[in-house]
């Protein structure tokens, strides 16, 4: 016979069903109220996004990060061909010691370590300093006042994989000084821009990773009054050579995105 309830010595403490739904959305609720005006709010939780989020957060700004997926860190778990060992060249490995991130040197310049040590240790840290997440959000339009990006305008992602009859789900607005675009290929904040004739569009180009890893970190900046793009939105916006799966120009394009960001805040508030 199976022992009942009663019988077992208890484990945990006694917590209502009600009382889990409560915190959870209350918790949330209390996320959104508050991104409903951040200092900045970043499209993207891939290595350059969640890289500027952990800055900015530091540095005493108040930052949402926006993502798609039910997870966090993008191509970041994975090394390439579905392998998940990552790579960095000569001087990233300096961010692997910065997050306590353990690794070993596979060639000169070249370090590894596997994708899921590198990933929960940047995800832990932006948390760690205070960054806010919402997941399962899907970016949908950019806020524009006074010729400047002020905010970002989302969606819950089930609602794109609704039938079209039933898909009339308005979406809602956050706004922010600054925006990031770490949104990878997808560059979806730089591209609602290039759809309205705003900014230029070029695509990525072929892979050379010594080139295409300095040039993404170069050009990592402002795109439009009130908007950065980081890591690849910085390659493809620019035509730039691919990289591959190596993630130094994204952690330095994240560190560099977050140091134009608040300059441009500190700009704005004279």
């Amino acid at each position: 016979m199976q022992a009942s309830d009663t019988e077992r010595p208890r484990i945990f403490k006694d917590v209502s069903e009600a009382q889990i739904t409560r915190a959870i959305a209350t918790e949330f609720n209390s996320v959104l109220l508050d991104a409903a005006e951040s200092d900045v709010i970043i499209i993207g939780a891939g290595p350059a996004g969640l890289t500027a989020s952990r800055e900015l957060s530091g540095m005493g700004f108040r930052v949402l990060v926006i993502e798609q997926n039910n997870y966090l860190g993008g191509g970041y778990w994975l090394g390439g061909y579905m392998m998940n060992p990552v790579t960095v060249r000569e001087p990233a490995q300096k961010i692997w010691d910065e997050l306590g991130i353990s690794y070993k040197q596979a060639a000169d310049g070249l370090y590894i370590t596997p994708g899921p040590n590198a990933v929960s240790k940047l995800i832990a840290g932006a948390c760690d300093a205070g960054v806010k997440f919402l997941n399962l959000t899907k970016f949908d339009d950019l806020v524009l006042k006074n010729g400047r990006v002020a905010g970002v305008v989302v969606n819950w992602m089930p609602v794109s994989a609704l039938p079209r009859n039933i898909t009339c789900v308005d979406p809602i607005a956050l706004e922010a000084k600054m925006v990031i675009d770490s949104s990878g290929h997808d560059s979806v904040a730089v591209k609602r821009l290039v759809d309205r004739g705003l900014v230029q569009w070029k695509g990525m180009d072929p892979m050379h990773v010594n080139a295409g890893e300095d040039d993404v970190v170069h050009m990592t900046g402002e795109v439009f009054p009130g908007l950065v793009a980081a890591g690849m939105s910085v390659t493809e916006t620019h035509g730039l050579a691919r990289m591959g799966p190596t993630f130094g120009s994204m952690l330095f394009s994240g560190k560099k995105a977050a140091e134009v960001t608040a300059t441009k805040i500190k700009e704005l508030q004279g």
